[in-house]
């Protein structure tokens, strides 16, 4: 079976998350019920990682296996599934991958921002986009919280339990890398544009990592401490997580290119 690597972007407000889970509603579910359609047998996909519901992506990848039998091209089934997915979900590119390419274990980093708006009154037309803090943050703070978390660490104190985490992690099971963490300002200083880039992520990671930063942002966290937790990976975890409509998936990136 020809492996096919998809790069799809999606409006999460209405999904309840990437993942399959009973009664559909979710992006995965919605993708594969288009493929049943245009195949007239199911096929599972896989993708570079779960995103929770209201989570967007501007380039979340997956993968399928299509069957011998079907001779679409690659930019065939681009028209074809966006025929069959709503609008909030859209298939943007699909290339031909090798055999042992695999959308989750083939990624060697990822890319997501996070947007949050300061303004006083937020314009209709970023409902359900941005987290919306009309009272304003301490940008420098900010920065420097964000600098915090640059590097390598054990990230377990922003984590959140999943449920399918082993009984016995690995000594390395929650430590990552952050390559930069950044804020940008824009509209005149009323959009904060945070941007993480890492070589993986795990659940709520960076709702988590900005929800804290925020809390010194806005002066109810004292920087040293955001330090120690990181320097005490076995302390109590955070308990402040942001909302899940800032959140982007920008990119994934892989060992060499497919597309």
């Amino acid at each position: 079976m020809p492996r096919l690597h998809f790069t799809c972007a999606y409006d999460g407000t209405p999904w309840q998350g990437w993942q399959s889970q009973a009664g559909g509603c979710t992006i995965q579910d919605t993708i594969e019920s288009a493929f049943r359609t245009i195949l007239c047998e199911p096929l599972r996909i896989a993708a570079s990682g779960r995103t929770d519901a209201g989570v967007h992506a501007h380039a979340q990848h997956f993968h399928a296996d299509i069957p011998d039998t079907c001779r679409m091209t690659t930019q065939n089934w681009v028209a074809a599934l966006n025929a069959h997915l709503p609008a909030s979900i859209r298939v943007m590119s699909a290339c031909e991958a090798e055999a042992e390419f695999h959308s989750r274990f083939s990624a060697t980093g990822k890319v997501y921002e996070y947007l949050i708006s300061t303004a006083p009154v937020l314009s209709p037309f970023a409902h359900q986009r941005v987290w919306h803090c009309p009272h304003g943050v301490d940008t420098e703070l900010l920065s420097a919280a964000l600098k915090v978390y640059e590097g390598e660490h054990d990230f377990r104190r922003f984590a959140a339990k999943r449920g399918n985490e082993p009984s016995v992690p690995p000594a390395d099971y929650f430590v990552r890398t952050i390559y930069s963490a950044t804020v940008g300002i824009e509209q005149g200083g009323s959009l904060l544009r945070l941007r993480f880039h890492g070589n993986g992520f795990m659940y709520r990671m960076v709702r988590l990592l900005v929800g804290t930063a925020h809390k010194v942002a806005v002066g109810k966290l004292p920087l040293a401490q955001l330090q120690q937790m990181l320097a005490d990976p076995d302390g109590e975890k955070t308990r402040h997580c942001a909302p899940a409509e800032g959140l982007y998936l920008q990119s994934v990136e892989y060992g060499k290119c497919l597309s």
